[in-house]
């Protein structure tokens, strides 16, 4: 316990020299906002202590690891498992227990929210209120399910930081070129197939998108994106044990089915293999709704996800595929990586628990393109409101006499 006082001193210190850093680059930057989201990133940090104290937990599987381990730290850098390992052996090495890196993995997972805020509010400087008096933003940094599974030591908390790392970056690639290959290498070590679609995301978002981005700029994402995916298939396929594969299509349907049977007979299993594509991807957004729920922490979850679904139904509208054909890159790039990451996960997901942790990689995309959306028909609305008040004022000065 002392042990991890200690570090959530140390780093709410080192939080104030990262925020001054940001404060510098970014006037909107609120320091107030970011620690009041640390203490509650920490209150959910002994919320998932407790739970993974009176719970199965894949985070003790990867303590236990680091204690039999007699290599050295280089051994164990690989993908999947093992980089959660190497990640968490020098802090394992000069005397961290179970709760600290738990907690320093929490740290890591809280990072993550601060690239988000700052990529949120960097791209969207228009305020928007939803349920009348509700700051968007604000809703979207304090989902509880969210800091849940990104609050321990494991994958969640390391690819979530990854992926924000990722979206913050690419906004400014040639300026943030070093955190961009570092999200990037996050991402794909810890889940090569997360990597992939977000490489496309990236590719397609910036090839298409409406505003004008210098030539080489495209260029770079694109050669960078699609050799990191030449060179890396091997890996990415091995996911799914593809990587000898003859016929990608059906050996990734048989796969898949597989992965989804062995899901299924968990407690909380569903089975979806009959589902049309449309329920998968209702149920993988959006369940479980109260009356699925498995547990307590599912009946939780649940009002998190109704308000999921009410955020959705702001975009179900005419206009919407209208705004995503002439949307920015990076809402477009948001909207397939959300898409495409949803799509594969609904084959191989039979899981609502493992649902829950899953989707917490993919929801941040889906919520930035629903305040893009909603901003920009703020902003055309304001637009209207002042043309329309400029022009009465000119109509009353010619009728003036």
């Amino acid at each position: 316990m002392i042990g991890v006082l200690f570090l959530i001193i140390l780093f709410f210190g080192i939080n104030q020299a990262i925020f001054s850093f940001f404060k510098k680059r970014h006037s909107f930057f609120s320091v107030s906002k970011m620690n009041l989201l640390y203490l509650y990133h920490t209150f959910f940090y002994g919320v998932y202590t407790w739970y993974a104290y009176n719970n199965p937990s894949d985070s003790k599987n990867y303590y236990q690891e680091l204690t039999i381990h007699s290599g050295t730290w280089l051994e164990l850098f690989g993908t999947d498992t093992l980089f959660i390992n190497f990640l968490s052996y020098p802090f394992y090495s000069i005397g961290f227990n179970y709760d600290m890196l738990m907690f320093t993995f929490a740290w890591l997972g809280y990072l993550g929210f601060v690239y988000a805020y700052l990529f949120f509010r960097e791209k969207i400087p228009i305020k928007i209120k939803v349920f009348k008096k509700i700051d968007f933003l604000t809703l979207v940094l304090f989902f509880p399910n969210m800091h849940f599974w990104t609050a321990s030591l494991g994958k969640g908390s390391a690819i979530f930081l990854g992926l924000m790392m990722f979206t913050y970056s690419i906004v400014q690639p040639s300026k943030r070129l070093l955190l961009l290959f570092l999200g990037s290498a996050i991402i794909f070590y810890i889940r090569p197939h997360v990597f992939m679609f977000v490489a496309v995301g990236a590719v397609l978002g910036f090839m298409s998108g409406r505003q004008k981005i210098p030539l080489w700029q495209k260029l770079m994402i694109f050669v960078v994106m699609l050799g990191s995916l030449v060179l890396l298939q091997d890996k990415i396929l091995g996911v799914m044990n593809l990587q000898n594969s003859d016929n990608l299509i059906e050996d990734f349907q048989a796969a898949s089915e597989k992965n989804a049977e062995d899901l299924s007979k968990a407690g909380s299993g569903v089975d979806m293999s009959t589902y049309p594509l449309p329920l998968k991807l209702f149920t993988f957004w959006f369940r479980p709704l109260f009356v699925d729920a498995p547990n307590l922490l599912g009946l939780i979850t649940s009002v998190e996800n109704l308000i999921y679904l009410l955020l959705f139904l702001k975009i179900i509208r005419k206009d919407f595929i209208k705004f995503i054909k002439k949307s920015p890159a990076l809402v477009k790039m948001s909207f397939v990586i959300f898409f495409t990451a949803s799509l594969a996960m609904t084959f191989v997901m039979s899981n609502l628990g493992i649902i829950m942790r899953q989707k917490t990689m993919v929801m941040y995309f889906i919520f930035f393109v629903i305040y893009y959306y909603m901003a920009e028909k703020k902003y055309k609305k304001l637009i209207r409101l002042r043309d329309m008040k400029r022009k009465r004022e000119a109509e009353l000065v010619v009728q003036t006499p």
